[in-house]
């Protein structure tokens, strides 16, 4: 009983650690945000910070994979076409945040973070466009995919001309899984199809 209470103030305090970091950063545009600012804010001990999350650019890190594993976990629309939508509008929503942590001292991080969220979010769309693929290669296609998002989620986000419309965004996107999806079709095709 003693370990349940104590994994429920670990969840607790992890949760107060991750909010304070979205809202902090959110409402200042910016990850250089005294660690200090962040303990108060979340009304625990530097101790847990580094504990939980080993300094600050963790913590941001843990903070945008779980806001942006928050906006998947709400299932929304099962299409890609809608999912992508849903997605824009999401970033946008929180285009200061991301904009913060993609330009700030942890956006390798942040942005590596986001590739392996990218990539197991599109782990379905990759499969129907590229079924026909063994498994490694179908986790390449993946990857690859995944860096390619991040790459144009990057400059959607802290590109010049930001806060940018998301309906934009989400053209870009889907327009880039069509080009894959008919290059790929293409490629598949008998040979006195492609002549």
């Amino acid at each position: 009983m003693a370990e349940e209470t104590e994994d429920k103030r670990v969840r607790r305090s992890r949760a107060a650690l991750v909010e304070a970091a979205v809202r902090l950063v959110t409402e200042r545009g910016t990850t250089a945000i005294p660690v200090t600012d962040l303990t108060e804010a979340a009304d625990v001990s530097r101790k847990l910070l580094y504990l939980h999350f080993g300094d600050r650019d963790g913590l941001l890190v843990a903070a945008t994979i779980d806001l942006t594993e928050r906006w998947a976990a709400t299932g929304g629309a099962q299409d890609p076409e809608t999912r992508v939508v849903e997605l824009a509008r999401h970033l946008s929503e929180h285009q200061t945040f991301y904009r913060a942590v993609l330009s700030g001292s942890c956006a390798f991080a942040a942005s590596e973070a986001l590739k392996e969220v990218f990539g197991d979010l599109n782990r379905t769309t990759v499969s129907v466009l590229f079924g026909g693929l063994d498994e490694d290669a179908l986790n390449d296609v993946r990857v690859f995919f995944a860096a390619g998002v991040m790459a144009i989620v990057h400059s959607w986000i802290a590109g010049p001309g930001s806060p940018a419309d998301p309906n934009a965004l989400a053209d870009r996107l889907r327009r880039l899984t069509g080009i894959f999806a008919e290059s790929f079709n293409r490629s598949d095709a008998p040979d006195e199809e492609k002549a």
